[in-house]
């Protein structure tokens, strides 16, 4: 072999190498949509809007909220707490302020794919699945694509809360919508918890959506190794660090209890292809928030380019 012929087999076969890797590395790096909950900006549960000067916690207001969170560089978001003046999809939301609400959030160039359903396991069963219906209904007329139902805290309400799950399961299955389980403590607060509930239920349409921070907060537990036995039904993540059990999520990422490369790791070894939704940041003031909400982003996006 001349060589000419040499280096230009040489140069082809790097070629081809580097083309190969390149793809190889493409194929195993996870490519999961980074969202945000409107939570960071709106964290006073139950409270009016305040004015923007108040420190948090407080509730600036949903349009604060979004102008945030497209300052942070998100373009999918979650309406996850609501507040007196923003039911959201609650029962309480009018047609009028449904279609207000989809304008506001289509002005602001976002997109939102999740509400939160505020089930009422002390009402009759029969009142208690219209209340979930008519959630259901309105995470329809907003086009939202999953509704992330916190479990419920009483024993004596673990069985209604479970006949309920199983029709809010049918029913949003019929209108196109994922009905989806998060970590919140009692009858979901870890994974034998949450497995238990999962079977009660029983339906196809019943799924979780993994929070890694509340299972230090809630439990104290390791929150990959209560991962494992219920990764496969993980269809999302709600995505916060906390610094112990009863402790602080509204935090960075990275300085906490959760090891976001463990968990994450687990997830894409379980075949998880969902969304990962930003809930806690750090901050009082809005700068602080917001910046706070761009950190956690790219730490997840940087950790997501590196598994």
């Amino acid at each position: 072999m001349s060589r000419r012929s040499f280096l230009k087999t040489s140069a082809t076969a790097t070629a081809a190498v580097a083309v190969s890797s390149s793809l190889f590395a493409d194929a195993k790096t996870a490519k999961w949509t980074v969202g945000c909950f409107n939570r960071p900006w709106m964290q006073a549960h139950g409270t009016a809007m305040q004015p923007l000067n108040k420190p948090m916690p407080a509730n600036w207001g949903f349009d604060v909220a979004l102008k945030g969170m497209k300052e942070a560089g998100y373009k999918t978001i979650g309406l996850l707490t609501r507040m007196p003046d923003e039911p959201f999809i609650g029962v309480d939301a009018t047609p009028e302020y449904l279609a207000g609400l989809a304008k506001r959030i289509k002005a602001s160039g976002l997109t939102a794919n999740m509400g939160a359903l505020r089930t009422r396991p002390d009402l009759a069963l029969d009142e208690a699945i219209k209340d979930t219906r008519k959630q259901i209904d309105n995470g329809k007329t907003l086009k939202l694509e999953s509704l992330l139902t916190f479990g419920v805290d009483k024993p004596e309400q673990y069985e209604t809360y479970y006949k309920m799950m199983a029709d809010a399961a049918d029913y949003a299955q019929e209108r196109g919508i994922k009905v989806v389980l998060k970590p919140h403590g009692g009858g979901s607060g870890a994974s034998e918890e949450i497995e238990r509930c999962l079977a009660k239920v029983n339906r196809p349409n019943l799924k979780i959506w993994y929070d890694a921070g509340n299972i230090v907060y809630y439990t104290g537990l390791d929150p990959l190794e209560q991962l494992k036995p219920i990764a496969k039904h993980v269809i999302g993540f709600c995505a916060k660090d906390c610094d112990k059990q009863k402790g602080n999520v509204m935090i960075q990422f990275g300085t906490g209890k959760v090891d976001f490369r463990a968990v994450f790791s687990e997830l894409k070894k379980a075949g998880y292809n969902g969304p990962v939704m930003v809930e806690g940041t750090a901050g009082k003031n809005y700068d602080e928030v917001t910046a706070s909400a761009r950190y956690n982003r790219e730490f997840l996006e940087k950790l997501f380019a590196s598994l």
